[in-house]
């Protein structure tokens, strides 16, 4: 595992890396820097549908593509990372999460630009619990009653949050669910990655194939000119989004997974916040019901993974603790019995 204070790792910008035995300061730094990451990326969905205003779908995503690939091109190439060779195993799993991330960022936006961003957020906060799922799915993952009761109670929460037809909610809603699905498949194959790929080498390939996916589409929504105003947006959009992915890596590198992983929900308080002042959008009763739910069964669910960590690992201890010398086993053994003998020897000694 590279440094913590390191950006290249296993793992993309999603990565969710176990550090055992993480030190509480450390933990607190985790969860500061996930708050950050967060917020970016909610002022980053903010930027972009305001300049959506003036702009296509596509010309949105390629403009700020350009300027996150410049940005990760650089870091990339101050940390070595620019060039990198990489196996035909982590080339296939690479091209699906690169899919993914092709198809979440189409899904999300379309939904973000033809509907609230405290609603389209909300949506999006079923994500753990659906990562939960595929992971129990493709990846093997054992997951018991409970859990899977609390992604039946999560589920629930969603449809409070979507209700097809209700005011703020359209058919865009079920883009949005569809941009949930995408992150699934990303974040899957994210844990496929193997530790010699670094992080920012991940995450600069993605933006470079995002990029290049919005210009070839281009012709079908055609090029609007593009105001000072809108590009100002953009390229605030591509600082926030980088810092984004940056700030997410460090926090799962820095802090345990169960500890720092809840604090993603803070990004629904930014989205909230910036609906209301941005864009004059105030989330309804249910929203707000929805959102709870969802929050309390992803906390749930974090908390259980992590209860069933501990417990693995103490068990994981106690069968790798093996007896030093035959003694030792019949000690381990027969405690009660060797006890007995010693008593015995004592009391014919005396």
């Amino acid at each position: 595992m590279a440094p913590k204070n390191h950006i290249s790792g296993s793992s993309g910008p999603s990565a969710n890396i176990e550090n055992a035995g993480v030190d509480p300061r450390e933990n607190f730094k985790g969860a500061a820097f996930m708050v950050v990451s967060q917020a970016a990326f909610v002022f980053n969905d903010a930027l972009m549908k305001l300049a959506s205003a003036d702009l296509s779908l596509f010309q949105t995503i390629f403009l700020r593509g350009l300027f996150t690939t410049l940005f990760l091109g650089l870091i990339a190439w101050r940390t070595k990372a620019l060039f990198h060779s990489v196996s035909i195993a982590d080339r296939k799993v690479l091209a699906f999460r690169i899919f993914g991330e092709v198809g979440a960022t189409l899904c999300y936006l379309t939904a973000l630009f033809n509907m609230p961003i405290a609603n389209s957020t909300a949506i999006l906060q079923a994500l753990p619990l659906a990562v939960t799922l595929g992971a129990a799915l493709f990846l093997g993952e054992t997951v018991g009653w409970r859990r899977y009761s609390a992604i039946a109670v999560g589920f629930i929460g969603v449809l409070i949050i979507v209700r097809p037809g209700a005011e703020g909610f359209n058919a865009y809603s079920f883009w949005a669910l569809a941009a949930v699905v995408f992150i699934v498949m990303r974040d899957l194959a994210t844990k496929k990655v193997s530790n010699a790929v670094p992080s920012i080498y991940v995450a600069l390939l993605t933006s470079i194939f995002l990029t290049l996916t919005a210009g070839v589409l281009l012709p079908t929504s055609g090029w609007q000119p593009v105001q000072a105003i809108s590009l100002g947006y953009l390229t605030g959009a591509g600082c926030f989004v980088m810092v984004g992915y940056l700030s997410v890596i460090i926090a799962m590198r820095r802090g345990e997974t169960a500890f720092v992983s809840p604090f993603r929900y803070t990004i629904l308080l930014w989205a909230i916040l910036l609906g209301i002042v941005v864009f004059g959008d105030i989330p309804d009763f249910w929203t707000i019901v929805g959102s709870i739910i969802l929050v309390i069964t992803g906390v749930y669910t974090f908390y259980r993974e992590n209860k069933l960590k501990k417990r693995a690992e103490a068990q994981g201890g106690q069968d790798t603790k093996s007896p030093q010398n035959d003694d030792d086993a019949e000690q381990t053994i027969w405690p009660e019995k060797i006890k007995d003998l010693e008593k015995a020897e004592e009391l014919i000694n005396r």
